[in-house]
């Protein structure tokens, strides 16, 4: 049997800032189109560990593989040219530029990758239920529609590794079902999907559970 492809993979991952230990010694394997939750309580690393999936930050030791490259040696340019080509970026806070619709919003993420291209700009938001509110603002649309715009923001450059960060957090109970019902149609089509969470109801349509406590993965 052909064993699946590892997307993601930590080995004795470790960040300390000053004499505070973040995160101490985390390995972690994902295998690629696995959905994943990383939930622990406020301190115990989880946002550390994904700045440093997301490289948005680096580690003090130990090595972190993404898609199969090694991002451990990456400087600042490296970092971020990975991240435009890798990485989809779904936030708590929406980050949409107010005075752009929603097109414009998923296409401007495209301008930072390479160039504008408004039909799969149109796809992505239809990806994600989206399609009729093309030509609205940020204002005009719900908390749940705006989380879905950049939901397709993540989306539109078709990276192999989502990651999310709290998505929910700031939706009513409505909106939070059909932003959790899309990550899980993006799961379905085998997308790799890392989500940060300290919400049980959000960590169970996951397909695995990492926790971590103090800086150290428990289970």
């Amino acid at each position: 049997m052909t064993q699946p492809k590892i997307a993601i993979e930590t080995r004795h991952l470790t960040r300390k800032f000053g004499d505070i230990v973040a995160l101490d010694d985390a390995n972690i394997s994902v295998r690629k189109g696995e959905f994943v939750a990383l939930m622990g309580a406020s301190g115990s690393g989880k946002t550390t560990l994904m700045n440093i999936l997301t490289c948005l930050d680096s580690a003090s030791s130990g090595e972190v593989w993404l898609d199969g490259v090694n991002a451990t040696a990456f400087n600042e340019e490296e970092r971020r040219e990975f991240r435009a080509r890798h990485i989809g970026l779904v936030f708590q806070q929406f980050h949409l530029i107010p005075y752009l619709t929603a097109l414009e919003n998923v296409m401007l993420a495209q301008y930072y990758h390479s160039v504008p291209d408004e039909p799969s700009a149109r796809h992505a938001l239809e990806l994600v239920g989206m399609g009729h509110r093309l030509e609205h603002l940020p204002n005009q649309l719900s908390g749940g529609e705006q989380q879905r715009v950049c939901i397709a923001r993540a989306l539109v450059n078709e990276p192999p590794l989502i990651f999310a960060d709290e998505p929910t957090g700031n939706l009513d109970e409505e909106n939070e079902r059909k932003v959790l019902e899309t990550f899980q149609h993006l799961h379905d089509e085998g997308r790799t999907i890392i989500m940060v969470t300290h919400n049980p109801v959000l960590g169970g349509c996951a397909e695995r559970i990492i926790r971590l406590q103090h800086g150290k993965i428990v289970s």
